[in-house]
Formats: structure tokens, C-alpha cells, sequence
């Protein structure tokens, strides 16, 4: 988890594809209205948040239920959020909170090409985020390689 441009998807597929695990990304759970009202460089409320949230916590009890193992990168940057995509599922997950500063994000951003998260509502995200006193916190500014040793070192896998 973390904000736009803090690397969930480079960080969660190195990790799915090295564990031999799905992928999942929160991206592909947003309504069109979402993505396209980001598009437009409009920030999303609570209530444009909430089928995707839905979607995803859907998505993690199917992949329990098929004792199917996965990673999903995600913003869920409010504790409430959390609580929704996490609920009843505790036991089974592990939060990565990927983190850093604004500035190394923006400058992501400003690389990214034909991405529907417009660089200009990354101060949105950081309004909002709520950081996770409960997740793995690792520096979202080290090589994606190490950063996946620290998940796997940590996590035990």
C-alpha cells in the first residue's frame, strides 16, 4: 500500500512473480467512472471509493477461500479503508505500507506515461493517508530488488 507513485505495482509483481503468486492491481478493481473522474484530475471520495474496496475485499476472500496465495497493490491509504479490504481476513494477509516523500513521488509521476493518476492529485493522497500502525513499513526510495528482499525477508517467504 501507499501512494500513487510509491512503486506497489513494480514492488508487487517482482514479489508475485519471484513467489510464483498472482498479481493483482487495486487499479484494475476502480469502476470506469473512477478512473475516468481521475483522468480528469478530480480526486475520488469516500463514496467513488467504496465499490472498489468492495471489489478488492471480494477479490482477497475468493483467493482465501482457493487457498490461492497472492499479492494486491493498493493505495487503501485511510484505516477505514483498510478495515473494508481487510475484513475478516487478518489472519491471512500481511500490509506492506511502501513509504516515502512527496518529491520522490512527484518525480515518478512526472515520468509516468499514459497513466490515469494525474501527478497533481498526489497532494490529495498525502491529505488523506492515514500511515498503518500495523503494516511492514519499508523505504519506498531503495532499489525495487531490495525492497523485495526486505518483504520476503520479513514476511518469511
Amino acid at each position: 500500500m501507499g501512494v500513487s507513485g510509491a512503486g506497489k505495482t513494480t514492488i508487487g509483481r517482482r514479489l508475485a512473480d519471484e513467489l510464483g503468486w498472482q498479481f493483482s492491481d487495486g487499479d484494475d478493481f476502480h469502476p470506469a467512472a473512477n478512473i475516468d473522474k481521475m483522468r480528469r484530475g478530480h480526486a475520488l471520495t469516500d463514496a467513488d471509493r467504496q465499490p472498489w474496496l468492495e471489489r478488492m475485499h471480494a477479490a482477497i476472500v475468493d483467493r482465501i477461500s482457493r487457498n490461492q496465495p497472492a499479492v494486491l497493490a493498493c493505495s487503501i491509504l485511510k484505516t477505514r479503508y483498510r478495515a473494508i479490504v481487510e475484513a475478516g481476513c487478518y489472519d491471512h494477509l500481511r500490509l506492506v505500507y511502501l513509504q516515502g516523500s512527496a518529491k520522490l513521488f512527484h518525480q515518478r509521476l512526472a515520468h509516468r506515461v499514459d497513466h490515469f493518476m494525474r501527478q497533481e492529485l498526489l497532494a490529495s493522497q498525502f491529505a488523506i493517508l492515514e500511515e498503518p500502525a500495523d503494516a511492514l513499513v519499508i523505504d519506498a526510495a531503495l532499489p525495487p530488488a531490495e525492497i523485495v528482499r526486505q518483504i520476503r525477508s520479513a514476511v518469511g517467504v
